[in-house]
């Protein structure tokens, strides 16, 4: 999959890139897989407003998703690649021996007509999920488990990869794509391979209508509001925003200020990102 330029017809045109979509086979969902979404607008159920810069945007159906990979020993065809709305990486449709279809997330080099399984069984290739007892050291993998049999939710997005470094014990030593080495239980599942769409952080934009479409809306600075909006707001012209460090809109100090309480999780962080 490449990307696609334009001509600077426009200065909306002029550095707007694309992706050319060349190895999707399939533009449709497939009807079973798919419910719909409700926008909230970035509100909660009492109707305030709990997370930014959310609203508007193209209407979207949700692809459900098998980040389980819990039919162990059956093999399945990938029938179709396909465009997710709601994720960076792209999809696969899998049709199995006994009728069922399920999406994945495609890994690259899976194309259409390949065979992928899932189980302790199952070779290392792109697109099976196996149990990181059976994964050899040195190997890539995404959608990676936290919990035996609760679904991969780390290295999900498009081109992430995580490398297993070392096994000890009862657990396997990964490294995310943060940096990050983290302990995993050698029972949790994970895919082999690296996440697809690797050109998706080359995209540009190049209108602020094209954000808008996804449900983006715009970010204003601090010191452009009043100070009655934000800490930083106010002031004659360019002002300095009258404090010894930046803040949030709430006075919550910014730039190193940790806010990550302590976990019961942090115990199995080995080396952090930082």
């Amino acid at each position: 999959m490449g990307l696609k330029k334009f001509k600077p017809t426009s200065a909306g045109r002029r550095f707007m890139t694309v992706t050319t979509f060349e190895d999707l086979a399939k533009k449709e969902p497939e009807r079973g897989l798919i419910v719909p979404m409700r926008k909230t607008g970035g509100r909660n159920a009492q109707g305030r407003v709990t997370a930014r810069h959310i609203g508007g945007g193209s209407k979207r159906m949700y692809r459900l998703i098998d980040f389980k990979r819990d039919k162990d020993g059956v093999v399945a065809k990938v029938a179709a690649l396909e465009y997710d709305p709601n994720r960076s990486a792209r999809i696969a449709l899998l049709q199995y021996k006994d009728g069922e279809k399920r999406y994945i997330l495609a890994p690259v080099g899976l194309s259409v007509g390949d065979t992928v399984q899932s189980g302790p069984d199952a070779e290392i290739k792109p697109g099976n999920a196996i149990p990181l007892r059976q994964v050899p050291i040195g190997t890539m993998i995404h959608n990676i488990e936290l919990s035996p049999r609760r679904g991969g939710q780390m290295v999900r997005a498009a081109g992430g990869a995580a490398q297993v470094m070392a096994k000890e014990g009862e657990f396997a030593h990964l490294r995310l794509p943060s940096g990050e080495v983290r302990l995993v239980r050698l029972d949790c599942k994970a895919t082999i391979g690296q996440v697809s769409n690797l050109e998706h952080d080359a995209v540009s934009g190049g209108k602020a209508g094209r954000t808008r479409w996804r449900g983006r809306k715009p970010t204003v600075r601090g010191v452009a509001m009043d100070p009655a909006s934000h800490p930083h707001g106010g002031g004659e012209g360019r002002s300095p925003i009258g404090m010894p460090g930046p803040v949030t809109p709430w006075g919550q100090p910014t730039l190193g200020y940790k806010t990550r309480k302590a976990k019961p999780s942090d115990q199995y962080i080995i080396k952090r990102r930082k």
